[in-house]
């Protein structure tokens, strides 16, 4: 019997043992690595086209014809706000639903509700009532909301002939109305309930009117002649 435990425990002491990994700072395994070819990384996100356009060719042209020494005092956008009023909405809240949901396709950026500041008896509003939607847009966004403005919404508009050249604040900041949201062409004709009409304030660096109409005409704003 005991020359049977003898064997059996030479059996478990010849068997090789396991090699222990090695531990890390923090007494962890390091990771082995995959094999095959390194993952493919996210590609960068491509610049917007009038974006890409203002740094080559804008910015400069704006120096030579606004006779300007330092690039930093060339004008250029700032924001874009797009405000969509819903009158209505003081009769019945869930007007704004709808708005919140077509600015937001026109946009690509989620809008805020707009509420009323004060009281007003005579127009049943408020204070704090749901009024309308906004979306406040910089950056990639800006320029891309512009760029489709100019090159495809405001040629849909019908018998256009061009926008005013007197919607200027005197602080080189432009506005522009427009009548309804089926000029854009994110919005699904069949889906709108009602027409909804805009403002597009475009907030510019500008340190005037003149600047500011000029850098908006070479960014192709097509203004009435």
């Amino acid at each position: 019997m005991a020359d049977e435990q003898k064997k059996d425990g030479q059996k478990k002491d010849a068997q090789p043992k396991k090699p222990k990994a090695p531990k890390g700072d923090k007494g962890q395994a390091p990771v082995e690595a995959k094999a095959g070819p390194e993952a493919p990384r996210h590609a960068a996100k491509e610049r917007p086209r009038l974006r890409a356009r203002f740094e080559k060719e804008v910015s400069a042209a704006l120096m030579k014809e606004l006779e300007l020494k330092n690039p930093m005092a060339v004008p250029r956008l700032n924001k874009i706000v797009v405000n969509m009023g819903v009158g209505e909405a003081t009769q019945n809240a869930k007007l704004i639903d709808p708005a919140v949901n077509e600015l937001g396709q026109i946009a690509g950026q989620k809008p805020v509700v707009t509420r009323a500041k004060k009281s007003i008896a005579a127009f049943k509003v408020r204070e704090g009532m749901p009024i309308g939607a906004m979306v406040t847009l910089r950056g990639d966004r800006m320029y891309e909301f512009f760029d489709r403005l100019v090159s495809i919404v405001l040629p849909r508009v019908r018998d256009f002939r061009g926008v005013s050249t007197k919607s200027f604040d005197g602080r080189g900041n432009y506005t522009l109305g427009l009548h309804d949201q089926l000029i854009f062409p994110e919005i699904d004709y069949a889906k709108v309930d009602k027409l909804k009409g805009m403002n597009v304030t475009i907030v510019t660096t500008a340190r005037s009117d003149d600047q500011a109409r000029t850098l908006l005409k070479h960014l192709g704003m097509p203004f009435r002649a």
